[in-house]
């Protein structure tokens, strides 16, 4: 028996292993397979005929009856901590109303931004967590929660509070991203040059003296942020130590993308209208491409984004939930599987990867999450499926069987 085994804890058999290690074709998949788990990591896997000796007394073993597992999924992009709805809108939109005429009735970003300062945190949290939770049922061990509702220092503070609080709450890996560069809040209008320098000067730093954000985020679009804008925003971060992401290119080419890898920016999402200038510089920087096909579905869009250019230079694709009240309020991960396929044209591997190991590198979390590989955190979840492309060919019937969170069986 050999050193090694000595510290494993638990140990899968009679499994399949859909390892999704980055850069590997398909799923890497070993089949009649066994994965070791010592201290909340990954410790071994190989083959059940690879398998060395181990003391059965002290490991607990698990007989995995020819499922299939994954590393936990990861949802790279959400929204999900928001006060109200906007089921009205939804159907005023379906009754023929126009955008604008929805917006003065009060409706749009404003009307979120208006329920979510007058929730308190507690209200907040109570109906993030039905949310988080949903995810969590489906596979989700890692998610990325964005701000940008509350557009002023206390209320974004009050947001970024929650999504930690969510963190402590669920076995989730949750990380926080703020994004106050998220739309102009009324009492700016007309003056957004000022609201950014209230972004830079006072929001970022006290975000950052509270350890609340670990990331910085910026929707730059034409109703949203300019490219100077935006870039006064990365400044900021950057001289806080905070890395960036960016919302660009959702509804037309600004070069927003080609500004975020001038910073080494972890990810940009949406990204319909990115031309290829844009994707070189993302491959360049070794950024990673986030599509979001719950809004391109929601919002019935027909610009899809630049799939075979993307493959062409090597450039990670991510696939997320976008879960927010407005232009996503979905909050199934699997269902993002089947439409990264039916709507983007991805493989299911592809599809997979992008909420696995893609995933986990759109959040800087790339050597630590996203693959079942030694070393790599113990985030798996057990599939009862015949072979992996079921994960993206059916919705609705949930094949989760277990999951497991740093080691730990939380399903």
């Amino acid at each position: 028996m050999s050193t090694e085994t000595q510290t494993w804890q638990t140990l899968w058999t009679n499994v399949n292993l859909a390892t999704m290690t980055e850069g590997a074709k398909g799923y890497a998949s070993i089949e009649n397979g066994a994965i070791a788990i010592a201290n909340g990591k990954i410790a071994w896997l190989g083959t059940k005929a690879e398998l060395p000796s181990f003391d059965e007394e002290k490991v607990q073993v698990i007989d995995g009856k020819g499922a299939w597992l994954t590393p936990g999924l990861v949802d790279c992009h959400t929204h999900i901590v928001y006060g109200g709805n906007r089921a009205n809108e939804f159907e005023m939109r379906l009754e023929g109303k126009s955008y604008e005429e929805i917006a003065n009735a009060g409706g749009g970003i404003v009307s979120t931004v208006k329920a979510t300062r007058a929730a308190s945190e507690t209200e907040l949290f109570n109906s993030a967590l039905k949310r988080l939770s949903t995810l969590h049922q489906q596979g989700v061990t890692t998610i990325e929660i964005k701000s940008g509702y509350g557009l002023d220092t206390v209320n974004e503070i009050k947001m970024l509070n929650v999504a930690k609080k969510l963190g402590h709450t669920l076995p989730v890996t949750v990380l926080k991203t703020f994004l106050g560069a998220h739309a102009l809040p009324v009492e700016y209008k007309d003056r957004a040059d000022e609201y950014i320098d209230l972004v830079c000067e006072e929001m970022i730093p006290k975000i950052s003296a509270k350890n609340l954000a670990d990331a910085v985020d910026v929707f730059c679009e034409g109703i949203g942020f300019s490219l100077a804008q935006t870039e006064k925003v990365f400044s900021a971060a950057k001289a806080h130590d905070l890395p960036i992401k960016i919302h660009a290119e959702q509804l037309s080419n600004l070069g927003g993308t080609e500004l975020a890898a001038q910073y080494q920016a972890l990810s940009s999402d949406h990204i319909e209208f990115l031309d290829e200038a844009g994707i070189k510089a993302m491959k360049a920087a070794d950024m990673t491409a986030v599509l979001l096909p719950g809004a391109f579905y929601f919002l019935r869009e027909t610009q899809l984004p630049p799939m075979d250019l993307l493959r062409k230079h090597g450039v990670s694709m991510a696939i997320a939930t976008d879960a927010n009240p407005g232009s996503s309020p979905i909050n199934s991960l699997q269902l993002m599987l089947n439409m990264a396929c039916t709507l983007f044209r991805l493989t299911p591997a592809e599809a997979l990867a992008g909420v696995t190991c893609h995933g986990a590198k759109a959040l800087g979390l790339s050597t630590s999450k996203g693959q079942l590989a030694v070393g790599f955190d113990a985030d798996i979840a057990c599939w009862d499926i015949e072979q992996p492309a079921e994960l993206c060919y059916q919705f609705g019937v949930n094949p989760l069987t277990h999951l497991m969170s740093a080691g730990k069986i939380v399903i």
